[in-house]
């Protein structure tokens, strides 16, 4: 019989939720299928099965939150082979292993009238509910009595959304039992009506993925030691050179983005500066030898980076077939885990937005970041002239730990130069 551990599905992720159990109690599994899918902090990811046999308990259900190795399920060679404890919670028989010693003690006249309570309490393991964690603690939040909530999980197990539905539903079999009023408290004072700050606020779920987005960027601002360089290009070749490639490859049904031409030229300008293609982690400057652009992708669960291995040495054509790919896959919660990890170098493009300039926060480990803002027509002076050009502004944030302010000046200084002579990014 074989545990089914948690996995570290991303470089990041501490803990996963359990989306959907593919495969059910008894399912026969043979290696590289889907047993689960599982909500990390960038995605919704599958998790196959290593090897074949028949899935004979699931320790934990859908909903569930589990840290990385806990145990989430079995497997065995046999659909027999179900672990005894697997149809009653383990909870009882740690409960009459306590009792044990107890028995055996010679407590003080007033350590029996303590216990006795215990003994007829709801937690009682007769009469102790199917649960997992999370619903005991959420039960608790919303103070309902958990042995009065129906189970819809796995053997009748309760489960997060159970508890939700429970309430939702604010009906009285579901509320927990009042406390037997102290003497003391037989004629309570009316509780204080609760302020309202007039703004009618309501608490809004989250989801794991904007969990750890708030987590990782504070603590990004908070250990990061960030210096901003700002520059304003002009993009009138950029422009006209995006027009002579995409007429070239109108055949072909490939459409080249300007976000597309700035990944390459980042990626060109990377290896001529290789100081900022670095890390800084635990006390140590890592140098990396394969450029490895990542693009900012919006979601409806927050912002992936999907990203873009070894940039440098992509064609065009396969950088905007890539990154289209990757932010397609990013929105339907398909990312595989290489497919988010290993980024030296970031892009966050708000262009298509309208913002005209923003400065973006470093994503850890990485050294640098570079914010794009939109195409603008602006009145500049060229030859003594004043004329009316396409310009963007670029902003790089940069990790004073691993990289110079002169250093990221000449990185920026070349990258503007390449965007402003756009035959240098597939020279």
């Amino acid at each position: 019989m074989s545990e089914i551990h948690m996995p570290r599905l991303s470089d990041t992720m501490e803990e996963g939720v359990i989306s959907t159990w593919v495969k059910k109690v008894g399912d026969k599994v043979a290696a590289g299928d889907v047993l689960v899918e599982i909500e990390t902090d960038k995605a919704v990811m599958e998790f196959e099965a290593y090897e074949d046999g028949y899935l004979v308990k699931q320790n934990v259900s859908e909903g569930d939150t589990v840290p990385i190795g806990e145990v989430i399920g079995l497997i065995a060679d046999s659909p027999d082979a179900v672990p005894e404890e697997s149809s009653a919670p383990a909870a009882p028989a740690a409960e009459e292993k306590a009792e044990e010693p107890a028995a055996e003690e010679k407590p003080a006249p007033a350590a029996p009238a303590e216990t006795a309570p215990a003994a007829s309490s709801d937690e009682a393991p007769a009469d102790r509910p199917r649960t997992s964690p999370l619903a005991r603690r959420l039960a608790k939040e919303y103070g309902l009595d958990i042995t009065k909530i129906k189970g819809s999980g796995p053997k009748g197990r309760i489960v997060r959304a159970d508890i939700e539905a429970a309430a939702k539903d604010g009906s009285a079999e579901h509320a927990a039992p009042a406390p037997e009023p102290a003497a003391a408290k037989s004629a309570p004072a009316p509780a204080a009506q609760a302020f309202d700050d007039g703004r009618d606020s309501e608490e809004l779920k989250i989801n794991n993925v904007r969990k750890v987005i708030a987590r990782r960027l504070t603590e990004s601002k908070q250990t990061v030691p960030h210096f901003y360089l700002r520059r304003t290009i002009d993009a009138e070749a950029l422009k006209a050179f995006r027009g002579q490639i995409n007429e070239q490859l109108s055949s072909t049904g490939v459409k080249i983005s300007f976000n597309d031409l700035i990944v390459k030229a980042c990626a060109t300008a990377l290896k001529l500066h290789p100081a900022v293609n670095t890390s800084w982690v635990d006390e140590k400057l890592l140098q990396h030898h394969r450029v490895n652009v990542g693009v900012a992708v919006a979601v409806d669960a927050g912002l992936v980076v999907p990203v873009l291995h070894d940039t440098d040495k992509a064609t065009l054509s396969e950088i905007s077939t890539r990154t289209r790919e990757l932010a397609g896959k990013a929105r339907d919660n398909k990312l595989k885990p290489q497919e988010m990890s290993g980024g030296t170098f970031s892009v966050s493009n708000l262009g298509m937005f309208g913002v005209d300039s923003f400065s973006a926060v470093i994503n850890p480990p990485e050294a640098a970041i570079l914010a794009v803002g939109a195409m603008r027509q602006e009145p500049v002076v060229v030859d003594g002239e004043v004329r009316v050009r396409n310009r963007i502004s670029l902003e790089l944030s940069v990790d004073h730990r691993a990289v110079d302010g002169a250093v990221g000046a000449a990185f920026l200084k070349d990258l503007a130069e390449i965007l402003e002579e756009p035959m240098r990014i597939i020279l």
